[in-house]
């Protein structure tokens, strides 16, 4: 009996540990902070400077159609 009730107050402590840094993350907004203090930048300095073609100088009569319904 004394096995069991220490494996279930330590499943609970558990328990409570992930409820205690979740409850943390999401009132102190963390996962926000990091998508638009870490994330964010690191996309618009990977995406930014990516080459890509420049649309407009490609004739209309070449552009190819999105699809065979036109």
């Amino acid at each position: 009996m004394n096995k069991l009730t220490k494996l279930i107050f330590k499943i609970f402590g558990i328990f409570a540990a992930i409820y205690g840094i979740l409850f943390a993350v999401f009132y102190f907004d963390l996962d926000g902070k990091f998508l638009f203090y870490v994330w964010e930048p690191m996309m618009i300095k990977r995406f930014d400077n990516m080459k890509r073609k420049d649309n407009t100088l490609t004739p209309y009569t070449k552009k190819e159609n999105v699809s065979e319904d036109f």
